[in-house]
């Protein structure tokens, strides 16, 4: 177990892509902190299933990242993945949905890598993953706030693993396409109604159109990807943006 003694925060993670990375790291032996929601229950389940920790700071609240951060303490392993999405035509979209994607999908992020490097660059190691989206390379209609998350995300990362190379800390993102999970689940009556699609059809028409496997993206192999770019043997793979959706973004 490589990650033994690495202490990995991963935002996002009581359910989805970030529960399947944060399964995958502890399984190679880091220590886990969770930040998300959800039935208090069930989180102290997964808290006592990873001997794991648990932030429910709202990471749209500066505030609440910033005693988040404090609390968890010196962080090796820095996973930005918390997320949402809201699917409409932009001249309907509503303002308030754009100010929280851009604050939770991006800003968040800015945020709890600004708190995690000062550590990171003591010691001379650390590991920064965004979960980025397909839609950080490329753009679909009526994801507007999504898009322009995710286009900034990818430039954010580029730009910290610029920054950050000669102290030991590389920074990459993970751009998946569409995962079989709630935010993908959730989005699919609103896209019915902005497409005036059945449920089918936005599955196979829209959702798996361009993935040449059609099939949905698996969580566990994004933690798979997470884990393989902890390692030291890729100390050199930097500011780069990983696709992981089914060949979508390489036609």
């Amino acid at each position: 177990m490589f990650l033994e003694g690495k202490r990995a925060l991963v935002t996002g993670s009581t359910s989805g892509i970030g529960l399947a990375t944060a399964r995958a790291l502890r399984a190679e032996g880091a220590e886990v902190v969770l930040n998300g929601f959800g039935h208090a229950g069930e989180i102290a389940k997964l808290c006592e299933e990873l001997g794991a920790t648990h932030s429910g700071a709202d990471l749209t609240d500066v505030a609440q990242v910033e005693a988040m951060m404090a609390e968890a303490g010196d962080i090796d392993i820095l996973v930005n993945n918390a997320g949402m999405q809201h699917v409409a035509p932009v001249e309907e979209f509503p303002v308030a949905k754009w100010d929280t994607i851009i604050a939770l999908n991006l800003t968040a992020a800015f945020h709890t890598t600004r708190l995690a490097v000062p550590a990171m660059k003591r010691k001379g190691w650390g590991r920064i993953i965004n979960t980025a989206s397909a839609h950080s390379k490329v753009a679909s209609p009526f994801k507007s706030a999504y898009n322009a998350a995710k286009h900034g995300l990818d430039g954010f990362t580029k730009t910290i693993g610029l920054e950050l190379a000669e102290f030991g800390i590389t920074a990459n993102c993970i751009s998946p396409g569409y995962v079989w999970t709630p935010l993908v689940e959730n989005q699919i009556p609103d896209t019915m109604k902005a497409r005036n699609m059945t449920r089918e059809q936005v599955i196979n028409d829209v959702l798996l159109v361009k993935q040449a496997t059609k099939k949905f993206v698996q969580p566990a192999e994004i933690g798979a990807l997470a884990v393989f770019l902890c390692r030291d043997e890729m100390q050199n793979v930097n500011g780069a943006n990983w696709s992981i959706d089914g060949g979508w973004t390489a036609e």
